[in-house]
């Protein structure tokens, strides 16, 4: 079956309500059903399938999204790149609400997750230590810039379990690491990408200062992350359209599948005959 996607976004109806010709698909995975359907669309003359990471009408929590389905979802329909935008509160203070990050590590900091689709019987170890593309990073830094929004070029993304915030003394912490953003969804959505072969690119849209504890404001309401999130929503879009208009007609140059070449662990070389999981569904 010839693909019928070629870059993945996570992000709401926002992204594709005004778009033509959208068309909405059901996938079935291995992990169960994915958050949403899948919407697909013409952008730029590229194929695009948008998937809403909470549903949409924002029904899932940040622990219960079934990150696997959803990542699964956009390998099986061909996807080679994913844009990956979230709301983040900020841990530093220029970190500024308003502007937006394009990080490129995480820490993980959530528990219970299912968070790899290699359980055996052949192990395997994917490295985390460029979980989010360089090139990917570089272009949506400039379309941020062109677009006329504060960008943070790199920045470390905390990823709590939600869906509580965090306290004072675990964001003091956090901002003493010297972390600067605060998510609850960028693991495992991010290295479940990594797994699957496809190159990720996280932009944070930072809406809040976390706990208030850098800037000595109030602490973080949902409806004041809301509030934030709604201008920075309008802006989002529009960079991720421009980031679709100037990718290249060949997106393996964004090294998707290049971290997996030495990632099992059973001792055997690999030959030409092997077949992988993210192979599979290429």
């Amino acid at each position: 079956m010839s693909p019928r996607a070629e870059i993945g976004i996570f992000g709401g109806s926002g992204f594709y309500s005004l778009l033509p010709d959208v068309r909405e698909v059901k996938v079935d995975t291995p992990y169960g059903p994915p958050s949403d359907s899948v919407m697909l669309a013409t952008v730029e003359g590229r194929k695009v399938a948008f998937l809403p990471r909470h549903g949409r009408h924002h029904t899932l929590p940040p622990h219960k999204v079934p990150y696997r389905a959803n990542v699964w979802a956009f390998k099986a329909l061909g996807v080679q790149a994913v844009i990956s935008p979230c709301a983040a509160g900020s841990l530093q203070k220029e970190f500024e609400p308003g502007s937006f990050a394009v990080c490129d590590q995480f820490v993980d900091r959530t528990s219970g997750r299912a968070d790899t689709f290699f359980d055996g019987p052949i192990v395997t170890h994917i490295s985390p230590a460029e979980t989010y593309s360089p090139l990917l990073r570089k272009l949506a830094i400039q379309a941020i810039k062109d677009n006329g929004i504060p960008c943070h070029e790199s920045g470390t993304v905390v990823v709590i379990q939600g869906p509580r915030f965090s306290t004072k003394a675990e964001s003091k912490w956090f901002t003493s690491m010297g972390w600067e953003v605060i998510n609850m969804t960028q693991y495992p959505e991010a290295y479940l990408c990594r797994e699957m072969g496809m190159a990720v690119v996280n932009i944070s849209l930072i809406t809040d200062y976390d706990s208030g504890v850098v800037s000595g404001t109030d602490a973080v309401t949902a409806h004041d992350v809301l509030e934030v999130f709604k201008t920075n929503s309008e802006r989002i879009k529009k960079v991720v359209l421009d980031m679709i208009s100037r990718m290249p007609e060949d997106l393996s140059v964004y090294g998707g599948s290049a971290g997996l070449q030495f990632s099992r662990g059973d001792g055997h070389a690999a030959t030409p005959e092997d077949i992988r999981i993210f192979e599979v569904l290429s």
